[in-house]
């Protein structure tokens, strides 16, 4: 419980400090703890290490790869700040100046030890899927074939892949499979021209989209995260 509210608290604040024109980006992928994996640290390491993310894949040529972060590192904290799950992460991680040197404290299997990180800015394609992420929805490939439910659509136009449980995206009503037509006012007819609008799309601002959902139109707007 304790974890959690000291979660909710780093969260709120950090929302207000992400600007997402101006990401930066460790380039990593990761995960929660598991519940078992929890204890197993607190047993191994002291009770206090019950808590951090697993990283599960190192990207080549990224900050991460130079720092000589690995896949399996349990991130526990970020510069002062302690680390309970991925968002808080994430976010500590977008909230950084981007190409400021960073401290990382880390567990491995022999004990802690702390990396130095310069960040990055943010890949663009990157930062289109983070934004969706943020309004709590992700994104895939359409059908080439131009069909989809009996509906015509535009080809290769991107569908929703997942809508993350609680979500302002599914609180506006957004639904798995729906075929994104526009977001705000430009129109996309692929994944990667989705994810180039959306880099532009503010993080403190509401977002309007389009879909085709059978063979109607729907416009959807979200609450800012």
């Amino acid at each position: 419980m304790r974890r959690a509210l000291v979660a909710a608290v780093l969260l709120a604040a950090l929302l207000h400090t992400v600007d997402a024109h101006a990401l930066s980006w460790l380039g990593v992928r990761i995960r929660d703890l598991s519940e078992q994996e929890m204890e197993e640290i607190a047993s191994h390491h002291g009770i206090r290490e019950g808590f951090g993310v697993v990283i599960v894949e190192v990207l080549e040529g990224t900050p991460a790869a130079r720092s000589g972060l690995r896949a399996g590192d349990i991130v526990v904290a970020f510069g002062e700040r302690p680390v309970t799950e991925t968002r808080m992460l994430q976010r500590l991680i977008a909230a950084a100046p981007i190409e400021a040197e960073t401290r990382l404290t880390i567990l491995r299997r022999e004990g802690r030890r702390q990396l130095n990180v310069r960040l990055a800015s943010m890949p663009r394609d990157v930062l289109g899927d983070r934004v969706a992420a943020e309004f709590g929805f992700a994104l895939r490939d359409g059908q080439p074939q131009g069909e989809l439910a009996g509906a015509a659509v535009a080809s290769g136009a991107p569908a929703i892949a997942v809508v993350m449980r609680g979500s302002a995206a599914e609180k506006a009503g957004l639904e798995v499979g729906d075929v994104l037509l526009q977001i705000g006012d430009r129109a996309v007819i692929s994944r990667d021209a989705a994810r180039d609008a959306l880099a532009d799309m503010p993080l403190d601002r509401s977002l309007t989209v389009a879909v085709r959902r059978g063979e109607r139109r729907v416009s959807v707007t979200i609450a800012r995260p």
